[in-house]
């Protein structure tokens, strides 16, 4: 071979090395639990997967769909790669699971409670029924803690509480009778308001912690190291997109929450569209062990005299930061 022939080869070397990474051939195939239904809290996730974001980092992301209590022990054994069910996550860490929040998505509670159009005030539902999600979920223990933070009333004792794992089963048995208030995300109230119901109470006006904060296993970051920045990357910019983009965001309201017309999309997005970040501050994931760690006390899960252990051992936030950082991603204001 000529001397210019190996300079050419040489060159192409070179620049094969350190050409950009083509992510379409270093795709990795990644499995992101989800709600049936859907969750408001949930929604960069759902823009990530409709606009592309994940196929743009290098990730083959599919949906599985499974309810909280299946999703978390799904997470737990390796069956799903992430989810976002908070509580359940939480409560594993705080009993030994071996498990890691990375990223954030809503910042503050986006809990409503919905009710028949005749319900002045949350106490005029002392002895009726509430329609929540089950036990140790956050679609039950934020309902809970700011009926008995707020109002006095506690389960079992004030109100009766029956289980309905999808926010829209709660929807239709509000409205065909079965329930007198239910608990569900903000873009889950057109279809209430449409059945006649009415909005009763945000739980954002009392209770302010991080909700669809994104967990994996940690044998998962240690066998997939490189996934969870283009994870990061991927909810920061759904995070990012819903925030500014209302046409392109509505497609996803309607497919993912089951949101009907383009009218009812546009107002959820107008009251959401501001509530999300892929951030984590430190005292609002503090809050989501915090409230978990006082649940498993009051059902005889965690020693009354027993404190807290820094959350920050479960988040892993210097990836986080550094992630966003190099992004340039913007903070939610």
């Amino acid at each position: 071979m000529s001397l210019t022939r190996i300079a050419y080869a040489s060159l192409a070397a070179l620049l094969a090395i350190s050409a950009p990474l083509d992510r379409s051939e270093a795709q990795i195939k990644i499995r992101v639990g989800k709600l049936s239904g859907g969750s408001g809290f949930h929604i960069p996730s759902y823009i990530a997967m409709d606009r592309g974001f994940y196929k743009e980092e290098g990730l083959d992301a599919s949906f599985i769909v499974l309810q909280g209590k299946a999703q978390v022990t799904a997470g737990m054994s390796g069956a799903i790669d992430f989810s976002a069910i908070v509580s359940g996550g939480a409560q594993a860490s705080m009993s030994g699971a071996e498990l890691r929040y990375v990223v954030g998505q809503a910042l503050k509670s986006h809990w409503i409670f919905i009710s028949k159009p005749n319900v002045a005030k949350v106490e005029d539902l002392k002895g009726k029924i509430f329609g929540f999600g089950r036990a140790g979920s956050a679609d039950y223990d934020e309902g809970a803690a700011v009926l008995l933070r707020a109002f006095k009333m506690s389960p079992g004792k004030d109100y009766k509480v029956i289980s309905l794992a999808g926010e829209p089963d709660r929807v239709a048995a509000l409205i065909n009778g079965s329930i007198d208030a239910g608990l569900v995300t903000i873009p889950h109230a057109p279809a209430a308001i449409n059945g006649g119901m009415k909005v009763l109470l945000n739980l954002g006006d009392y209770l302010q912690r991080p909700g669809g904060t994104i967990w994996t296993s940690k044998a998962f970051v240690d066998k997939n190291p490189e996934a969870i920045p283009r994870f990061i990357r991927a909810i920061a910019k759904g995070v990012m997109y819903y925030r500014d983009n209302k046409a392109g965001s509505i497609p996803t309201l309607k497919e993912h929450l089951g949101i009907m017309t383009d009218k009812d999309a546009e107002v959820v997005w107008e009251q959401t569209r501001a509530t999300y970040g892929a951030e984590l501050p430190k005292e609002s994931f503090r809050e989501i062990f915090e409230s978990r760690r006082l649940a498993m006390m009051a059902e005889g899960q965690w020693p009354k005299d027993k404190p807290l252990p820094d959350p920050e051992q479960w988040l892993m936030r210097s990836l986080l930061e550094k992630t966003l950082a190099d992004m340039k991603y913007v903070p939610a204001k």
